[in-house]
């Protein structure tokens, strides 16, 4: 038979009909899995021990006493103790959906190719899929493919200083978030995640675009950005640019304030690096550099978290030397196959635009939560974000109770997370791509009703 090996064993009839068994039998129960449900009394003291022996091993920890069992439906997950609840924060945006259908079929491809990780040596077919993808999506000339979005920051900023040497600063905004190695702790503005580990890099940062004071924004941070131009000349090798931010708690920035720090950077010589590590796909377009309109203005774009394996893009003006650029991992085949059925997901689907889900999902949850702020209009500030990205300011922004009530929505089945300092704000990224809209109901339920017990025990 003229055919590769492997291909005769994806067309084998028998496989085929074994593949669809499988998949029949792990719908039908994954289907009872349905709503939200407390802990089962018979697992609670396992539960507690499994817990127990999970941070002892980590050696920090944990924020929630979570322990998946591996079972997931859409936006619903079950844990070791038997509750199911609301996942509300996707693992920081990682999760396209618990057992989502495309994916499973995807992991059963995965499952038998050769190798369990893709390097930079050594690649599959699927790499070479996932890359002409996302260049595609992108209109970038180049991907490279890495395990996390760090190591995806880190290869931009590689391809920045190659480009730039002698050049040795790095421009990036205040609050901004780009990843806890040596080098990406430097540039994320927040000092206790680099509490003890020595600086790496040196960074200039600008203000970020504020809502209330538009035009005067733009001059702040304009003027900031001359006056570092003026103070190193020509010792900036790239400016970075987070268009919403996460971990500051969801600020979104505006067009014409990224095109005029954009304009000065250029006029310098300065490489521009978008970090869509968190925005990728959640915004109203693929990208959020495609939503402000800046694709002709960016130079390389970092992805990652929603797709599974992450990515540098570039444009072939920063394509490096050879050995620049090197991993001995590019992410898991199974990751790889779920990165390929994310982004056909995302291409086929009705996720972006005015009319498209990502807007929707946004829409139906604020219109929501603007209604119970009329009723505690000192308790709730916000909303704040865009598209699946959703924050808020609750109970003045004070952290300890904003951290006592995600516990309580936790323990009421919302998965949630905090985000930003002064003031902490509670933040909510759904797994989209299992996510119904009519999910948003239960959800909003059970979070107006944890707040308002919880806004009461507080006798504000």
């Amino acid at each position: 038979m003229d055919s590769l090996l492997f291909e005769q064993w994806t067309e084998d009839e028998d496989v085929k009909r074994a593949k669809k068994a499988l998949l029949k039998r792990f719908f039908t129960l994954q289907s009872k899995l349905n709503q939200v449900r407390p802990p089962l009394k018979s697992k609670q003291v396992e539960y507690a021990s499994l817990l127990d022996q999970l941070s002892t091993f980590r050696g920090v920890d944990l924020w929630y006493r979570y322990l998946g069992s591996g079972l997931g439906n859409g936006a619903l997950v079950e844990l070791c103790d038997g509750s199911v609840k609301y996942d509300c924060i996707s693992g920081l945006g990682t999760h396209w959906g618990h057992g989502h259908k495309t994916i499973v079929e995807s992991q059963l491809e995965a499952a038998f190719e050769d190798i369990v990780m893709q390097g930079n040596l050594q690649q599959n077919r699927i790499a070479l899929e996932v890359e002409k993808t996302f260049c595609d999506l992108s209109g970038f000339d180049h991907c490279f493919l890495s395990t996390s979005g760090a190591m995806a920051c880190e290869n931009a900023l590689k391809l920045a200083f190659q480009k730039r040497n002698p050049a040795k600063r790095i421009l990036a905004f205040e609050h901004c978030f780009m990843g806890r190695t040596l080098a990406m702790a430097s540039i994320t503005d927040k000092p206790a995640y680099r509490q003890g580990l020595p600086t790496t890099l040196t960074v200039d940062y600008l203000p970020f675009y504020d809502t209330t004071d538009h035009k005067g924004s733009i001059k702040k941070s304009v003027a900031k950005l001359k006056e570092y131009l003026c103070r190193y000349p020509d010792d900036h090798a790239a400016l970075c640019l987070e268009l919403v931010q996460g971990e500051g708690g969801y600020f979104v920035g505006h067009t014409e304030f990224f095109k005029a720090l954009i304009a000065e950077a250029k006029a310098a010589g300065i490489i521009v690096i978008v970090d869509e590590v968190q925005s990728f796909g959640r915004t109203y377009q693929p990208f959020a550099f495609q939503h402000f309109k800046l694709e002709e203005h960016i130079d390389c774009v970092t992805v990652g978290k929603l797709t599974q394996v992450c990515a540098t893009l570039f444009k072939d003006s920063l394509k490096p030397k050879p050995g620049l650029l090197s991993q001995t991992f590019i992410g898991s085949t199974s990751a790889l196959y779920a990165a390929k059925a994310i982004l056909n997901d995302l291409k086929t689907g009705d996720y972006f635009g005015n009319t498209g889900k990502n807007h929707k999902v946004h829409t139906r949850f604020i219109r929501k939560l603007k209604a119970l702020k009329t009723r505690y209009p000192s308790a709730i500030e916000g909303p704040f974000g865009m598209g699946n990205m959703i924050a808020m300011t609750l109970f003045k922004g004070k952290k300890e109770p904003n951290e006592a009530f995600s516990r309580a929505l936790f323990d009421a089945g919302l998965i949630c997370f905090l985000a930003g300092a002064n003031p902490t704000r509670l933040r909510m990224t759904f797994p989209m791509g299992g996510l119904r809209l009519k999910d948003i109901d239960p959800i909003f339920a059970i979070f107006e009703s944890t707040f308002k017990t919880f806004h009461a025990s507080l006798g504000d």
